[in-house]
């Protein structure tokens, strides 16, 4: 039934009518209609502190424009530039950063316009070899796109273990399942070469999270 689920959004976001959409197998064009649906609410974000400049991926989680990404990214003495997925950038402020130790945080913007939500899913319901996404900006590659499966679950360290490419640059980023619900944020890789690549394990922190972090701030709906 699931599978029947997905097939039948797929055809209606990419218009199945066409050569062009049948030119495509069924799990490119998920990966196809999902990147379209979620990349908009996709956000490069750029901390200056000093001399220091961190880079980091952004979801818009509130449409007058808050914005959640990792805590490591920005310091609180940071200048804060925020870029949008049309290319519109803008100062950047911290809104809210939670009190426990989580590595996560809310920035706001001053949008022109109303922007895009991205969908938050149900971190409860993951399984092993689920097919997965995470949309990112790697080392200042906007919008980039990669694929796998989650790879281990964590329960004890509360961590979504995932072979789909996070590089620098990537945290904050959603990983989003085949329906384009997000299901955790990018947060870190492990490698033998102090983290400057990835060798297909990276970990993220579970959407459910987020979910809390955005309750006890109260003021934005989900």
């Amino acid at each position: 039934m699931k599978k029947l689920i997905i097939s039948v959004i797929v055809s209606f976001l990419l218009g199945f009518g066409s050569a062009e959409a049948l030119s495509y197998s069924q799990d490119e064009a998920i990966n196809v209609a999902v990147y379209e649906k979620v990349n908009p609410s996709i956000v490069f974000i750029e901390a200056i502190s000093g001399n220091e400049v961190s880079t980091g991926t952004g979801i818009v989680v509130g449409k007058n424009g808050e914005i959640l990404t990792s805590a490591h990214v920005i310091d609180e003495k940071s200048t804060i530039e925020v870029k949008t997925s049309k290319g519109e950038v803008y100062k950047g402020s911290i809104l809210y950063k939670p009190k426990n130790k989580s590595d996560l945080m809310l920035i706001k913007i001053s949008a022109k316009k109303q922007l895009p939500v991205i969908k938050l899913g149900d971190s409860s319901v993951l399984k092993v070899g689920q097919k997965v996404l995470a949309i990112g900006n790697p080392f200042g590659f906007s919008g980039t796109l990669t694929t796998g499966i989650i790879s281990r679950i964590d329960y004890e360290k509360n961590k979504i273990q995932t072979d789909a490419a996070i590089n620098p640059g990537s945290s904050g980023g959603p990983i989003v399942n085949a329906e384009g619900e997000v299901i955790g944020i990018s947060q870190s890789i492990y490698n033998p070469d102090n983290n400057r690549s990835n060798i297909g394990i990276g970990f993220a922190i579970p959407v459910n999270d987020v979910k809390k972090l955005l309750t006890d701030y109260g003021r934005i709906k989900i």
